[in-house]
């Protein structure tokens, strides 16, 4: 089976850019910027990686993110994911970025765009990986601070495919941004958010039909509410769910506990991603086995995650057939 997963093509739908922040980039980052972190190497990094729910995780992923300063920095982060992509072989991705992390601290919205954007163009010419932006407004900060980051975007709206709601969900119910969710999707941009981790199964609900969203990132608290699955099945709302993140964050108690697999034999549309993988343990062959280590599964039902996500995915239908294509002869070959 692993082989089959390494070889099995790849889409990505929930990957935040700031979260692929190796140890070993962020130590070389804050030398290079004079930025002082609270670890002197990057072992005693990986040893603070004990989350016990979201928000200590939250903690430490914003103190690792004031490393990123320059242009090239943020460039230096994209790079390397997508050369993880490229091992894995994920062949398009839908990265989140937060601009309120950087633009809170004085680095400005053109300086994230221009490092991350270089890096997306390089990886599509070099690589052969296609991609598409998602700017997440962070939702324990208020209305105002995101209006303000969906002005910002303004400039650069041709290189951002959707808004998304990341950060703390509990406290913080969808219906809070309502109003720029509205906003966003006046000016053309889809919308996605994350729903149903840490928060109930209500948050989904409200996601859907307040903020009118295309998918649900994570999801996985729909099981606590059959009518909503029934619902996700028929109206074939997808689900970024991250395995390797739920388990770190004590979503589930264990991969074998995780209903990944459950919602994807009733029929809801799923799929594998990697989350934060610096900090969760792995990019996506490693959260691929993880699933199939813990559960049986057939090469189809491994590859329906894949084409699961072609589906749901914000890239072009020629890009999509592409993408199918590439799947279905690699499925017929084993």
């Amino acid at each position: 089976m692993y082989q089959f997963i390494a070889g099995l093509p790849k889409v990505e739908l929930h990957l935040h850019i700031e979260g692929s922040l190796e140890p070993e980039l962020m130590f070389a980052l804050a030398l290079h910027n004079n930025i002082a972190i609270p670890f002197t190497n990057p072992d005693e990094v990986r040893a603070a990686y004990d989350f016990s729910n979201l928000q200590s995780f939250l903690d430490i992923y914003y103190q690792g993110a004031q490393v990123l300063v320059k242009q090239s920095d943020f460039y230096d982060l994209t790079w390397a994911y997508m050369l993880r992509c490229k091992a894995d072989n994920v062949l398009h991705t839908e990265l989140f970025f937060d601009p309120q992390t950087h633009t809170d601290r004085g680095i400005s919205f053109d300086t994230v765009m221009k490092g991350i954007t270089q890096a997306l163009a390089q990886a599509e010419v070099e690589l052969g990986i296609s991609s598409q932006l998602i700017l997440c407004f962070l939702r324990h900060l208020d209305e105002a601070s995101a209006f303000e980051t969906l002005q910002q975007a303004t400039p650069w709206k041709e290189s951002i495919v959707a808004v998304g709601l990341d950060s703390s969900e509990v406290g913080h119910p969808p219906e809070k941004f309502a109003r720029v969710f509205a906003a966003a999707r006046e000016q053309g941009y889809l919308t996605v958010a994350h729903a149903g981790e840490e928060g109930p199964s209500s948050n989904i609900i409200d996601a859907l039909d307040v903020l009118k969203v295309s998918r649900i990132d994570h999801g996985v608290r729909c099981v606590d509410d059959p009518q909503l699955v029934a619902r996700l099945i028929e109206q074939k709302v997808h689900l970024t769910i991250c395995p390797l993140s739920n388990t770190k964050l004590k979503v589930f108690e264990s991969m074998k506990r995780h209903t990944i697999v459950d919602l994807l034999r009733q029929g809801v549309s799923v799929g594998i991603n990697a989350d934060d993988p610096a900090y969760f343990g792995g990019y996506m062959n490693d959260n691929f086995n993880a699933v199939a280590s813990a559960h049986q599964l057939s090469f189809e039902e491994i590859a329906k995650f894949t084409h699961n996500a072609i589906d749901a995915s914000f890239c072009s239908i020629e890009r999509k057939l592409e993408l199918r294509q590439h799947l279905q002869v690699y499925v017929d070959s084993q």
